[in-house]
């Protein structure tokens, strides 16, 4: 509802910044809202007043009379507040509200400007903190103050009103009333809670000038009006009680004796200070803006605060208020009133803190010496203070001067000690510390590859480095990443090697913070470039224990292989392994190992700070890798000549615990393999011996797989319906006629009858009945030439190779006298046409053919087994009927194929029908 009354305030200020849509705090008639310049980003404070508030709310004068009385009084109080405003931009002062923008019109009527970023008034503060106090009695917090801010961004503010707390802020109130008593001649003459602000830092400012004047024995000639009491002390009940003088914190120089002097703001500020230990937190003063009843008041002991009756506090008051300080205030004459200077130099400022936080008031104007000495002593104090007055007073002051590089390391000391006592140090860290870090470290030299040697600035690295972890515990990845990284890459970079070195311990912390792609691209390249160009052993040694940690170990793997060569201990509570490698296996693989590889160095610490990596790569790469590559070099790291038997067993375990881990790998994977391809071998092992048990069978009895209709079909001529022949399924010839031409040879010799005296080498085998055979065409191709016999008896290009077609084991063929023939005897039998053989002429059996890739059970000329005679018994089979025996039937019988005819028609005779 307030954005659409915010825009009617139209002005310079809400052009320029951006204002919240809520207010953080109300003081009087002022809205303060948080506001920020848009050019620069600056921090502001925007108070608004608006004109409307100004009207009453019920009752008052009516009449034309009575609006003009009324439009001439908020008149004056719009003067009146423009009257602060430039006050507060013609006064300068760390005790006064700084003015950032001056005061505006707006289109509405109302008013708008601009100061430094302050948390509320003392007022609202005392009030939240007696609503705290009723709410949680008086063993709640009552020394706490927290306000929840509304708005986009909610963040708590912590403020504590203790002892502390009250003492710097009314010390930092008596400067800046000093300072407007004696160097610009002005009495307040409304000091109240409601004119104090207490900024982001926790300093109390004096505002609420509305009421200011020069004093009565002023001597200067100041253009300002002097203070009319008449009309300051006359309260008119038509306007907010904010706008007008408060009599409760009034001193009776006003009021009584109608004067103007500098102590009427002492007095004030004695009321001030019981209200602040008073409970409530309000003055001990009641006179309800009723000038009678402030008279009425001052005529009594009882109701005036005083020492007898505890000066009207509800609490006890500290013995050095009551003794010292009080009484010189809250006093009714004037002149024994102590000044604010004498004020400030009272007992109640004299302790340690109050003097620290006055002497860091003043440190830009300190010697060199006297800051080093504070510096060196402030550690020594620092749990001491308020955390408040730590985070917004201390804490600040020290940041500012990191601008002095001689006392650089010293306030890094105190700032990161400040972080730990914080319980809000994340907040700390990431607002005010790390944007100063930044500017320190990387403004004048730039990226962080350029580098400058500075011993003073390296000093303060070396700080930064040592609390690494705090800062890393207090950001996070993003804000590391930002403004620590380039930090802590300057620290490697660094030609010093102390400074290499705590930048390389601080490693864990960066894995902690980073992400995986930071590291590996930005973190694990700076750290590979150092280790390999350093000549130094300590650095190796680091370098080695940061590799630990980038491949999945501890720091306190990496620093227990160490021999102090960097003098520093791991601490073993913050050591903790990493659950996983932070570099992949790749990078392992193919960067770190190479990098331990190229070592020229055999010194022992480094030999065993590569073994703590080595440990590492162990569990990360792969067995191939780690046979073929890790092992060698491990093994001449093993041999180096300073290692003694120790260490040399430390390689030796690892060397065996890999090679173990290696061989049970390769043996799990000929496992697998054997397991999944064992049925595919026992399939083909079967069926290697399948083909061979099927050989032997058809070699041995082929011949008996011959039945009587497949015969028939064959010398009828009428072929195979199947396709398939009587030689098996092996063998499928082509039918080419029903009766083929029998082939003739220039060789041949007419049909001879039997010699009885010839002699063959089936001698002994009762002969089966001859007859001439169809021969088969289709298997010509599966013959070799044959050749003519010599008149020697000798055959002429014999194949050597006759005898490799499985014909070894039988008897060699003996050659057989042939006896001549007149007639051919069946028209089956082979025609000569070409020269007779001699009659007295021996022939051989012609050598079986070239074995082919489908062995042929039989031959082509070759008979099937005649048909068992009685005599011989079922059992019993003669010579040829085996498969050998077939094919030297078959060779034999050719130059006995011209029979008698007698013969052949007695063999044939159940057959004769069938032709």
């Amino acid at each position: 509802m307030f954005t659409s009354a915010l825009k009617s305030f139209t002005s310079n200020i809400s052009a320029n910044y951006t204002i919240s849509t809520t207010p953080t705090s109300v003081s009087g008639a002022w809205k303060v809202y948080d506001g920020k310049k848009k050019s620069t980003g600056k921090a502001v404070s925007i108070f608004v007043f608006d004109r409307k508030s100004l009207d009453p709310h019920g009752g008052g004068l009516g009449g034309r009379s009575g609006g003009a009385s009324l439009r001439k009084v908020h008149d004056e109080v719009v003067a009146r507040i423009k009257k602060e405003s430039n006050l507060l931009a013609r006064l300068r002062h760390p005790s006064i509200l700084e003015l950032a923008e001056p005061i505006e019109d707006t289109r509405s009527g109302g008013l708008m400007f601009a100061t430094e970023p302050v948390t509320a008034s003392l007022a609202g503060l005392l009030q939240e903190k007696d609503d705290q106090e009723r709410a949680g009695g008086v063993s709640g917090r009552p020394s706490r103050y927290v306000i929840e801010e509304a708005g986009d961004q909610r963040r708590r503010r912590e403020f504590e009103i203790d002892e502390l707390e009250i003492q710097k802020g009314l010390l930092q109130v008596a400067q800046g009333l000093e300072f407007l008593h004696e160097s610009a001649g002005l009495v307040h003459g409304n000091l109240t809670p409601e004119a104090i602000y207490v900024n982001v830092k926790s300093d109390w400012k004096i505002a609420g000038l509305g009421f200011a004047g020069p004093p009565d024995t002023s001597n200067s000639q100041s253009t300002m009006a002097p203070i009319s009491l008449s009309e300051a002390l006359y309260h008119d009940p038509r306007l907010p009680r904010s706008l007008q003088l408060d009599l409760d914190y009034t001193s009776p120089d006003f009021t009584m004796d109608g004067n103007i002097s500098p102590s009427a703001d002492m007095f004030s500020l004695g009321i001030l200070l019981l209200a602040l230990y008073n409970s409530p937190h309000t003055s001990p003063l009641k006179t309800n803006s009723n000038l009678s009843t402030y008279k009425r008041v001052f005529t009594s002991s009882s109701s005036t605060p005083s020492s007898s009756n505890n000066f009207l506090s509800s609490r006890p008051l500290p013995k050095d208020l009551t003794s010292g300080v009080l009484p010189r205030l809250i006093t009714r004459r004037p002149t024994q009133r102590m000044n604010a200077r004498e004020f400030q130099q009272s007992q109640f400022f004299d302790n340690i803190l109050v003097s620290s936080i006055r002497f860091l008031d003043a440190l830009p104007a300190k010697t060199p010496n006297e800051k080093s000495q504070f510096m060196r002593g402030l550690p020594k104090i620092l749990e001491q203070f308020p955390k408040s007055v730590l985070d917004k007073k201390v804490l600040p002051a020290l940041l500012e001067e990191t601008k002095d590089k001689e006392l650089l390391f010293l306030i890094l000391q105190n700032v990161f000690k400040i972080i730990k006592i914080l319980p809000s140090g994340q907040r700390a860290m990431t607002d005010k510390i790390l944007p100063q870090l930044r500017e320190t470290f990387l403004a004048s030299s730039g990226k962080a590859g350029t580098y400058e040697r500075d011993p003073a600035k390296e000093a303060g690295l070396v700080v930064v480095l040592d609390n690494m972890s705090l800062i890393g515990e207090n950001c996070n990845g993003k804000e590391f990443k930002t403004d620590v990284l380039p930090i802590l890459q300057l620290g490697l970079e660094s030609p010093t090697h102390a400074i290499v070195d705590k930048s390389l311990g601080c490693l864990s912390t960066v894995l902690a913070t980073m992400d995986f792609s930071t590291i590996k691209n930005e973190v694990f390249p700076i750290v590979a470039t150092v280790f390999s160009k350093t000549s130094s052993l300590g650095i190796k040694v680091r370098g080695l224990e940061a590799f630990v940690i980038l491949c999945g170990g501890s720091s306190r793997e990496g620093a227990g292989t160490s021999d102090d060569l960097d003098g520093a201990t791991a601490d073993p509570r913050k050591s903790k392994a990493n659950s996983s490698a932070v570099l992949d296996k790749y990078t392992v693989q193919e960067k770190v190992v190479p990098l331990l590889k190229a070592m020229k160095t055999k010194e022992p610490a480094v030999m065993m700070a590569a073994l703590a990596v080595f440990k590492q790569v162990g569990k990360i790469a792969d067995t191939e890798f780690l046979a073929m590559e890790a092992l060698p070099i491990l093994w001449s790291f093993s041999l180096g000549p300073l290692l003694n038997l120790q260490q040399f067993q430390e390689f030796m375990a690892l060397i065996k615990k890999l090679s173990t881990r290696i061989e049970q790998e390769q043996i799990r994977k000929l496992h697998d393999l054997s397991s999944s391809g064992s049925a595919r071998d026992v399939s083909r092992s079967n069926e290697l011996m399948n083909v061979g048990s099927i050989n032997d069978f058809m070699t041995s009895n082929r011949s008996e797989n011959v039945g009587e209709n497949d015969f028939e079909r064959l010398v009828l001529g009428k072929g195979n319906m199947n396709g398939t022949s009587i030689l098996g399924d092996a063998i499928r010839p082509q039918i080419q006629s029903a009766n083929p031409e029998p082939p003739a040879f220039s060789w041949s010799s007419p049909a001879l009858p039997p010699n009885p005296n010839s002699q063959s080498s089936m001698s002994g085998v009762p002969k089966p009945q001859s007859r001439t055979i169809t021969p088969d065409q289709s298997l010509n191709n599966a013959f070799a030439t044959l050749s003519p016999i010599s008149s020697t008896g000798v055959q002429s290009n014999v194949n050597p190779n006759a005898a490799t077609n499985g014909l070894s084991s039988f008897a060699p063929i003996q050659p057989t006298t042939v006896q001549p023939a007149t007639a051919s005897a069946s028209p089956w039998s082979f025609n000569p046409t070409q020269q007779p053989l001699q009659l007295s002429q021996q022939t051989f059996s012609i050598p079986p053919p070239p074995k082919s890739q489908s062995t042929t059970p039989f031959s082509t000329f070759s008979l099937p087994p005649p048909p068992v005679s009685p005599a011989q018994g079922p059992g019993m089979h003669s010579q040829s009927s085996g498969y050998f025996g077939a094919a030297k039937i078959g060779n034999v019988g050719q130059p006995s194929i011209g029979m008698n005819q007698q013969q052949q028609k007695s063999g044939l005779d159940k057959y004769e029908s069938l032709i």
